[in-house]
């Protein structure tokens, strides 16, 4: 997991940063909101820290305007000294999931961090999950649209799932290749490129069929809903007996 941290005091962040490497977690911190907000905005991070006080806004500003500009609904927690029960509706209201008063205790932050993990990236392996005419069979490892089965290798039917799952978010190519893939940073990137251009075709992405893989300029990939059938996103539908 990849996490932005917005912490302006460096023995903090790096104390925070190497508890969190502890559990395995990749932490970038950042001492103000200004170089917070454009990393996340350019980046491809799986959950983001929020402290309050910062130099030049606040973290309900930081808050604000990450969930105004993002496309998909990224994990924050807010990790600061206020602790009034004013403070933590205030940030919970304007979009925060948790909230934690400092100091960050070992075990406590990691175990946040990964029960957010689980109710944002649910287990699916027993549920049909439908998007606009594509519906995906997590336990056959199967897709159809519009009622008819596509054929996709098992590669193509990773990189689907984690793009539907994902919706909206820009996707690096080195998020792809560590999560679909499970290769390390220094794998030569083409192999994103030549399976999204594969599974542009094999999947039918395009404006008809509500969905469109769009690729940012030296950045990576997001899925991208095109009409309002497909806006209404994902739909349990049921689980499989």
């Amino acid at each position: 997991m990849h996490i932005a941290l917005l912490e302006d005091e460096q023995e903090q962040a790096q104390h925070i940063q190497a508890m969190l490497t502890e559990r395995d977690y990749q932490c970038d911190a950042f001492p103000n909101g200004e170089t917070f907000i454009s990393a996340v905005l350019h980046g491809s991070y799986d959950l983001l820290i929020l402290d309050w006080q910062i130099p030049d806004m606040t973290g309900i500003d930081v808050l604000k305007a990450v969930r105004a500009r993002l496309d998909w609904p990224v994990p924050i927690i807010f990790l600061t000294q206020r602790d009034s029960e004013e403070d933590i509706v205030r940030a919970l209201d304007a979009g925060a999931d948790d909230y934690l008063v400092k100091p960050a205790r070992p075990a406590e932050l990691p175990a946040r961090i990964s029960a957010l993990a689980r109710r944002v990236n649910p287990d699916n392996a027993q549920q049909i999950l439908v998007f606009g005419p594509f519906v995906i069979d997590t336990q056959a490892r199967s897709i159809s649209l519009h009622g008819e089965p596509l054929t996709l290798t098992d590669k193509d039917f990773d990189l689907a799932l984690f793009l539907f799952q994902n919706q909206g978010r820009l996707l690096s190519r080195d998020v792809l290749l560590q999560r679909v893939w499970g290769f390390t940073r220094d794998i030569n990137t083409r192999t994103v490129d030549t399976h999204m251009s594969r599974l542009r075709r094999r999947l039918g992405l395009n404006p008809d069929n509500g969905f469109r893989i769009k690729t940012i300029y030296q950045r990576g990939y997001r899925l991208e809903t095109t009409n309002t059938v497909a806006a209404n996103g994902i739909a349990h539908l049921a689980e499989l007996a």
